[in-house]
């Protein structure tokens, strides 16, 4: 009876130091997600770096490709969305400014690609991981696909935020900014470290230096977090897991919305899923509503920038802000409700695993391709022709600074 006493202490223990370990290993992720996000900012300039790509977002399909380069160089689709807001304040054509938007909605799923390429040495977790991360990026294909011609031929999505922008603004501000859990106990050593990175005296020598050292906290965490993981997420902690995003779409929809408008990042969301995903704490199913949720939740920022806008263009700012909102509920809902698409993002992405796990060259060579090359090219385009549109203001100073 002593001995059998005497084991489950030792078990409980050492599965409070296991829990005790995850919880730092977490943090370690998020502070990488952090540095890796300040690095890009800092190497590309920002704010003032995606304001200065959209400069050349001269129709709708090269708007949807700069989108999706400024948020990934930025890594926050709520920055890259709330210049957006402060270009239409400037006088940015709304109709110019949808596919920036939809585009943005695209690169925001680049930090937790990265995440999963944390697991690159098991080919079981790997697989598992990149099928989760890039489950959110072959729904954001979809979307755009589906929504962009629509919208370019008939508009609704303008039409319908028009409508409410005109019924809704009025004068006012709100902000977000201060109330992230996360961002309080991540924010000094990320602080920290883009600090140093900013006393190297080059933007861009400083800024690769950080996104280099943030994927080695996210590599490192993330080789260390799958076994961890494993051996707690048993019994009442797995069930209690499931119970938050198995009973259906909406319970995952509702907890990715939730969380992502509570820490205001949903890259920071994202990719927390992607290891519980590794691990095979969480199936496919269960992570792909969650993901959706998190793209409703993100557009919270925009909004909540677009209530600081005043002036002639207030409405157009708060109408560009809704149709992010309607872009994403729209889609989430048609993708959880309408089968056929349903099982689209689901399969692709399992593909997309397979793929990976077959040849990590690929899975970086996707990496690199979609979120950088492409849309690189686009602007590298743009800029040759020299074709720019109208500069807008700087986004009103109640934007947070999350994901």
């Amino acid at each position: 009876m002593d001995n059998a006493l005497t084991d489950q202490t030792v078990d409980a223990s050492s599965k409070r130091r296991t829990w005790l370990l995850v919880v730092g290993l977490v943090y370690v992720l998020l502070i990488g997600v952090s540095v890796i996000g300040d690095g890009f900012k800092l190497a590309s300039g920002g704010a003032d770096g995606a304001r200065e790509i959209f400069a050349f977002a001269t129709n709708p399909l090269v708007g949807v490709l700069l989108g999706v380069l400024a948020t990934a160089l930025v890594q926050s689709s709520s920055t890259v969305t709330s210049v957006i807001v402060g270009l239409v304040a400037g006088g940015l054509p709304v109709s110019l400014a949808v596919p920036m938007v939809m585009g943005a909605n695209m690169g925001t799923t680049v930090t937790n690609t990265i995440v999963a390429l944390g697991a690159m040495r098991d080919d079981d977790s790997f697989r598992r991981s990149f099928t989760a991360a890039t489950v959110h990026d072959i729904f954001n294909f979809m979307a755009i696909a589906i929504l962009l011609p629509i919208e370019i031929f008939f508009r609704p999505l303008e039409t319908m935020a028009g409508s409410l922008a005109t019924s809704l603004a009025g004068e006012g501000s709100a902000s977000m900014k201060g109330l992230n859990p996360i961002a309080f106990v991540t924010d000094p050593p990320a602080d920290a470290i883009a600090h140093v990175g900013g006393l190297v005296g080059n933007d861009l020598v400083g800024g690769l230096g950080m996104i280099l050292l943030g994927i080695a906290f996210v590599i490192g965490a993330v080789l260390k977090l799958g076994s961890a993981l494993k051996q707690v997420m048993v019994g009442r902690a797995l069930e209690l897991l499931h119970g938050a995003l198995g009973r259906g779409p909406l319970a995952g929809i509702g907890s990715g919305t939730l969380i992502t408008i509570l820490v205001q990042s949903s890259s920071t969301t994202t990719s927390l899923i992607v290891p519980l995903a590794g691990a095979g704490s969480l199936s496919l199913r269960q992570v792909y509503p969650f993901t959706l949720g998190a793209n409703i939740g993100t557009t919270i920022t925009a909004l909540l920038a677009a209530t600081a806008v005043s002036g002639e263009f207030e409405v157009f700012a708060l109408q560009i802000a809704l149709v992010h909102l309607l872009f994403n509920v729209v889609a989430v809902f048609g993708a959880t409700y309408i089968p056929l698409l349903n099982q689209i993002p689901m399969r692709g992405a399992t593909l997309l695993g397979e793929l990976a796990e077959r040849s990590r060259g690929l899975a970086i060579a996707y990496l690199f391709g979609v979120f950088f090359i492409i849309p690189g090219i686009a602007f590298g385009v743009g800029q040759a022709l020299g074709e720019r549109i109208p500069g807008g203001e700087d986004p009103p100073a109640a934007v947070s600074s999350g994901h």
